[in-house]
């Protein structure tokens, strides 16, 4: 069941406060049947996972609705590559270099996309994205050797820790390597993100409720 009232709360508070972050509904291990009720809602920015379970449910809803941007919100394999750069709009999880070599062979394919990099800022073992401190050599493999253009930057914060802290160490880094777009803030933290004017905040639970 999508949450309509809270998705209207939302964009009211971003509309009052000049915020010019876009709202990603993650339908993410949500039934299709969500996602339209969400579309009736004009809503037409989603996040996913996973490229089997969006091509399940987004492939021939962006054909029938052009006004549909999808954006994979999760770590992404090799295989899947070609398959993902057909289907997705954004990706918000580029992080190692088999996977932007892959993204290399299909260039012609990423000309209206969007990429995003991601930073593990907390730099745990379990969790995906560059460590701060290789940003700078890994943009400059992905701009001038794979001739990707890398928009901005994501993180997802530790979760015992304040996710401002997370957030400004992201804006700094993005202003340090001249990139100009944040993918920062979820169910519970968005707040906090907003602060630091993301290009889009990702929300699930808080729109969807608990995942299946």
């Amino acid at each position: 069941m999508f949450n309509i009232k809270k998705y209207s709360e939302i964009k009211d508070y971003l509309k009052k406060t000049s915020n010019n972050a876009k709202i990603v509904a993650i339908s993410k291990n949500h039934p299709l049947d969500s996602v339209l009720e969400a579309i009736n809602a004009g809503v037409y920015i989603f996040g996913e996972n996973r490229v089997q379970e969006a091509q399940k449910k987004f492939q021939k809803l962006k054909q029938d609705n052009t006004k549909i941007e999808l954006h994979l919100t999760g770590p992404l394999q090799s295989n899947k590559v070609k398959t993902a750069i057909e289907l997705f709009d954004v990706f918000h999880t580029l992080d190692r270099e088999k996977i932007a070599r892959e993204f290399s062979k299909y260039r012609e394919l990423l000309i209206n996309k969007k990429i995003f990099l991601q930073v593990n800022t907390g730099k745990e073992k379990t969790k995906s994205g560059i460590f701060p401190e290789d940003i700078k050599d890994f943009l400059f493999f992905l701009r001038q050797e794979m001739k990707l253009h890398v928009i901005g930057l994501m993180c997802i914060p530790p979760i015992d820790d304040d996710p401002g802290y997370h957030f400004n160490k992201l804006k700094i880094l993005a202003n340090e390597n001249k990139i100009h777009e944040l993918s920062i803030g979820m169910s519970d933290d968005y707040e906090k993100a907003l602060q630091f004017n993301p290009s889009y905040i990702r929300l699930g639970t808080i729109l969807f409720g608990k995942r299946l």
